[in-house]
């Protein structure tokens, strides 16, 4: 299980992304304010492992995923679908995955197919202001969790884009 602080793209600063003992996995060097709204993950040891921005041409919400500086996936928002938030996690070949249910709680789900591979809860922890996330064994891990970063991205930006209007 990972744990991630809910609000630390109101800073914009950088931040760990630990397990459920508290250990730091992975770093999070949060460039939010550049045009493309890119975050470089790294290693404990600091090296660059993947890194996730936003694609600035694009019909709908589309953050690139690259990993070892290849890309890995693409996250978009669904144009259509009614009563839920929707995102594909579009990986290259057929396994594509979704994320579905309450995004922006923090209350989802994401499915390959009809196999349930992650889940995003705040139930599960006592740490206020926090999330976990279940990967199931044998996923790309990586994937998921900058998967999970890029659904942050698209949040905050639609926060910022409300709160213009």
């Amino acid at each position: 299980m990972y744990v991630i602080k809910e609000r630390f793209f109101d800073l914009g600063d950088d931040f760990d992304v630990t397990d459920d003992h508290g250990r730091k996995v992975l770093h999070v060097d949060g460039k939010v304010l550049s045009l493309r709204d890119k975050l470089v993950i790294e290693d404990p040891s600091g090296n660059e492992v993947a890194s996730v921005h936003r694609k600035l041409i694009a019909l709908r919400p589309t953050y690139q995923i690259e990993i070892g500086g290849e890309e890995a996936g693409e996250v978009r928002k669904k144009l259509f679908t009614p009563f839920r938030e929707k995102f594909t996690i579009d990986v290259p070949g057929p396994d594509d995955l979704t994320m579905s249910g309450d995004l922006f709680d923090h209350e989802f789900t994401v499915e390959r197919g009809d196999r349930e591979v992650a889940t995003v809860s705040k139930r599960w922890l006592s740490i206020r202001d926090s999330y976990a996330i279940n990967i199931a064994d044998g996923e790309n891990h990586l994937l998921i969790l900058c998967a999970v970063l890029a659904l942050e991205l698209a949040i905050q930006r639609e926060k910022k884009e409300d709160d213009k209007d």
